[in-house]
C-alpha cells in the first residue's frame, strides 16, 4: 500500500484493488490503484500526488452505470463526500447542497420524509448522487435536470473548483456535458438541488402509475415513492442478487419519417413524443420483438420481465455481457433498422 502523508491528512493508494463490490454488474476485475477521499482537502492531496499524474484515472461511485470488460490499468478515485446541507429555504422551496458520495436513493428517501418534492419518481435508482447529473438520470416521466440548480466540482486539468448552472450542464436524454465534452476531465463533488415544499406537482401520467393511484386514498410524494419502488421491484432484478446496471440501452429517439415507415410494418409499435418534437421508441419493446427477452448466453442474459436489463447470472465476465449486448443490437438492427445506443459506460 502506498501512503501519501503530509501530516494533516492521509491518502491511501491501495494497489491491485478488487472492484467486484464497486460495480453493480458484479464483474470480478481489479484496479491497479484505488483511492477514496472524504473531504475536499483529501481530494486536492489526491490529485496532487504523483500516482494521479502518472496514471489514467476513473471516477467511480456506486458503479451502477459501468461495465468493466477487463482490469483497470490506472487509478480508481472513489468519492465519499456524504453531507447534506440546507443552503436556502422559503415557504415554497428548499435548496440542498448534497455530497457526491451519498447513495442516490437515500437522498430520495430523505427528501420525501421531509416533505420535499421533485425526486420521488426517481426512487430506487441505484448509484450515488455524483453520477446522477452525468447521466441525467430519469424514470417514470421525470429527469434529474428538472430539479438540479447547480453542479459543483473540480476541473482535473487545472485543479480549480468550478460551478455549472443548470443551463450550462447541456442536459439531454441520458446525457450532459459531464458525459460528453468533460468526460474524465471533471470530478463532481456536490450537486445543488431545488426542491418544492408544497403544493407538490406529481408526475402521474407515465406507464401504470395513474392506474395504481386510482386505488390510493391520497396522492402524496410519499405514496408516489411507494408506488415507484413497488413497480421497480416487480419488474427489475435486485442488484444484490442479480448483477445488472439497470437499463443497458437508451430508448431510441428518431424523427417522424422513421416512425411512419415502422408503423407501416408494425401498427402496435409504441411511440412517445418528446418535448423537442422528436419521437422516442421503447428499446424494451424492440428487444422483446427481436426475440431477446429472457435469453441467456453463458452467464449473461436479459431479464425475464424487462429485456432492457442485462444480467450477470453468476460469474459472467464483462466481455460476456458486452457480447450479449452486441448480439441484441444486431438483432434489433436487422429487424427494425434501429441502432441501439448503450446507457452504460463500457470500460
Amino acid at each position: 500500500m502506498y501512503i501519501y502523508d503530509n501530516l494533516k491528512n492521509m491518502i491511501e493508494f491501495t494497489p491491485n484493488f478488487p472492484l467486484r463490490q464497486y460495480n453493480t454488474f458484479g464483474i470480478d476485475v481489479k484496479a491497479k490503484y484505488f483511492a477514496g477521499f472524504s473531504s475536499l482537502a483529501e481530494l486536492h492531496e489526491l490529485i496532487d500526488d504523483k500516482l494521479f499524474m502518472k496514471h489514467p484515472s476513473l471516477i467511480l461511485g456506486g458503479g451502477s452505470n459501468v461495465l468493466f470488460t477487463k482490469d483497470f490499468d490506472g487509478l480508481i478515485i472513489h468519492p465519499k463526500l456524504e453531507e447534506i446541507n440546507r443552503i436556502e429555504e422559503t415557504n415554497e422551496e428548499i435548496i440542498l447542497k448534497v455530497g457526491s458520495g451519498i447513495i442516490w436513493d437515500n437522498l430520495v428517501e430523505y427528501a420525501v420524509l421531509h416533505g420535499w418534492g421533485g425526486l420521488e419518481n426517481l426512487s430506487a435508482i441505484p448509484g450515488n448522487v455524483g453520477a446522477a447529473p452525468i447521466q441525467n438520470i430519469g424514470a417514470y416521466g421525470a429527469e434529474i435536470k428538472d430539479v438540479i440548480d447547480k453542479v459543483i466540482g473540480i476541473d482535473l486539468s487545472n485543479k480549480k473548483t468550478c460551478t455549472f448552472k443548470n443551463t450550462e450542464c447541456e442536459f439531454g436524454y441520458r446525457s450532459s456535458i459531464f458525459k460528453t465534452r468533460l468526460k474524465s476531465k471533471f470530478l463532481i463533488t456536490h450537486v445543488v438541488f431545488r426542491l418544492k415544499k408544497f403544493p407538490h406537482s406529481l408526475i402521474t401520467g407515465y406507464g401504470e402509475i395513474e392506474r395504481i393511484l386510482e386505488h390510493e386514498k391520497e396522492r402524496t410524494i410519499s405514496v408516489m415513492r411507494t408506488v415507484i419502488c413497488n413497480i421497480r421491484s416487480s419488474k427489475l432484478p435486485d442488484v444484490k442478487t442479480k448483477g445488472n446496471a439497470g437499463s443497458y440501452f437508451k430508448n431510441p429517439v428518431v424523427d417522424i419519417e422513421i416512425i411512419e415507415q415502422l408503423k407501416k410494418r408494425m401498427k402496435d409499435i409504441p411511440v412517445y413524443e418528446t418535448p423537442e418534437g422528436d419521437y422516442k421508441l421503447s428499446a424494451a419493446w424492440l428487444i422483446e420483438k427481436s426475440g431477446c427477452k429472457g435469453i441467456r448466453s453463458g452467464n449473461a442474459g436479459t431479464h425475464d420481465h424487462q429485456p432492457l436489463v442485462l444480467i450477470n447470472h453468476g460469474n459472467a465476465t464483462g466481455k460476456e455481457i458486452l457480447e450479449l449486448a452486441d448480439f441484441i443490437k444486431e438483432k434489433v438492427y436487422q429487424l427494425f433498422g434501429i441502432v441501439l445506443e448503450p446507457e452504460v459506460n463500457v470500460i
